[in-house]
């Protein structure tokens, strides 16, 4: 049985294991190779159809730069993040656990007052985990898992960030650098842009001083508020907003492509493109039903695109059932660093999915939605134990309760409202207890729960037993019953 370290020993032990696995026999063949470069590009509210080659209707648009990704790599089509919102879905990413373990289960938010939610000093990030073994680490886009001191970013194991440390329509918009706001109020219309650049300079440092390096990318769109550049912005065509917002997306994963190749590194570096959630007003779910927020798949399910050349072999398509958590196992196998034994870690090691496409075997995948279990997928299947939630059209006129902050948009008139729903609103009426075959029924439209009785006793008794290993949350502290348009440029949130 192995000893179980906390995260400090963990950090130490990896440490100092590096200063000795030259002089190990076992380790001799390894000495000399480069370590592999890690890049995730996380999309903020992309949904399953926004992208070219995953839809089971009309994408959004062509997008071919992440098309050629996929063309020289992997699509896995049934990737899966465990919440359908924002700061879970991310602590999941990083950490490898589900958001009941690293307690990530509410959105921070200080427009709302909510300032003491974010990811425990206890848990081990992607980016804490890979320091030790000589890494550069460096995030870039928005954070979201705390924006009050103890949670900036360089807390959990990055040396360097630039980006929103929340949602692009939380007050107030502010562009952070390490611990100092750099540009308030931002303009956003360029932030796709800004974004990349600091990215490409990251990159070709990392590259010019020969040094392995993880970059985490969160980028903001296609967050609300929709921002595209001049460039991208077709006012020709006035009610596609989104659809130029995720031109311009395609275009600059393209120009990170095109650097990472043109500095050599391609063969050494895996990049990896998902969404943190499905999509909101104005995107595409790709045919599943429902949408940001719900526990249908339209919330859950998102395009995954991994490209490894001379490692995962081109034109990879895998429809094994995958989830985010199986990130921080993957990456931590591939730069050869242990994987944590003092915590439960939910994910697997993929790579066989991202090598080819026979089935790979995975435990059951869950899914949350604030402190609840909502569902169980395994296999073919999902249960959806509570209710999902129904669909409500709107009425009357629709008011944003969160604006743009401070600068104004391109296109402002031409943000999405909730009569461009992206998702399916047909099937079978929201119950507890529904069965689906998602591989014959993605869209969820036919409740098969009545003929397959012993399928969902299977799937409610392992939902029961992660159930049972819930702790008691409490809620954040919310200080103003309203969302407050809270303005400044420095990171204090009580004014």
């Amino acid at each position: 049985m192995k000893s179980k370290l906390s995260r400090r020993d963990f950090l130490k032990v990896a440490a100092a294991s590096l200063t000795t696995v030259a002089c190990s026999p076992k380790a001799s063949a390894n000495v000399g190779k480069k370590k592999p470069n890690f890049i995730i590009i996380f999309a903020d509210d992309l949904g399953y159809g926004d992208i070219s080659g995953f839809a089971f209707n009309e994408p959004l648009c062509r997008t071919p730069n992440l098309d050629a990704m996929a063309a020289t790599g992997a699509k896995l089509t049934s990737f899966y993040v465990p919440t359908p919102y924002c700061a879970p879905s991310r602590a999941s990413l990083l950490t490898g656990r589900y958001p009941f373990r690293n307690t990530v289960v509410y959105n921070p938010a200080p427009d709302a007052g909510i300032n003491d939610a974010g990811l425990p000093a206890s848990e081990i990030t992607l980016a804490e985990a890979l320091k030790p073994a000589g890494y550069e680490t460096c995030c870039i886009g928005k954070w979201h898992l705390g924006h009050t001191e103890r949670y900036l970013p360089r807390t959990q194991g990055f040396d360097y960030y630039y980006g929103i440390l929340y949602s692009n329509d939380m007050r107030p918009v502010q562009l952070v650098e390490n611990e100092s706001v750099v540009e308030y109020p931002v303009f956003q219309p360029t932030i796709t842009q800004r974004y990349t650049d600091k990215a490409l300079d990251f990159i070709t440092r990392c590259a010019g001083a020969d040094k392995p390096f993880f970059l985490y990318l969160p980028h903001a769109m296609p967050h609300k508020p929709l921002a595209a550049s001049e460039r991208f912005y077709t006012p020709e065509t006035p009610d596609d907003l989104y659809a130029d917002v995720i031109r311009e997306l395609d275009h600059n994963v393209g120009r990170l492509l095109d650097k990472v190749s043109d500095l050599g590194i391609d063969d050494n570096t895996m990049i990896i493109f998902t969404s943190d959630n499905g999509p909101s007003y104005g995107g595409n779910t790709g045919g599943l039903r429902g949408k940001k927020a719900k526990s249908w798949e339209g919330g859950h399910r998102v395009p995954f695109i991994a490209k490894w050349p001379g490692r995962i072999p081109q034109g990879t398509v895998n429809r094994s059932p995958v989830a985010s958590v199986d990130l921080f196992p993957t990456i931590l196998k591939a730069a050869n660093v242990e994987i944590p034994t003092d915590r439960k870690i939910d994910g697997i090691d993929i790579t066989a999915a991202l090598e080819s496409e026979a089935p790979l075997p995975h435990p059951p995948i869950f899914e949350m939605g604030g402190v609840n279990l909502m569902s169980v997928r395994q296999g073919k299947w999902k249960l959806h134990v509570r209710k999902p939630q129904t669909y409500k059209p709107p009425t009357g006129d629709w008011t944003d309760p969160r604006g743009p902050d401070g600068v104004t948009l391109l296109a402002q008139f031409e943000q999405a409202t909730p009569k461009q729903y992206p998702g399916l609103v047909t099937g079978d009426k929201p119950r507890e207890m529904m069965l689906f075959d998602i591989e014959a029924d993605p869209g969820e439209q036919h409740d098969i729960s009545s003929s397959n009785p012993h399928i969902v006793a299977q799937l409610k008794e392992l939902y029961d037993e992660t159930l049972a290993q819930f702790p008691k949350f409490t809620p954040p502290n919310r200080r103003f019953k309203n969302l407050r348009r809270l303005t400044g440029g420095d990171l204090k949130y009580d004014h």
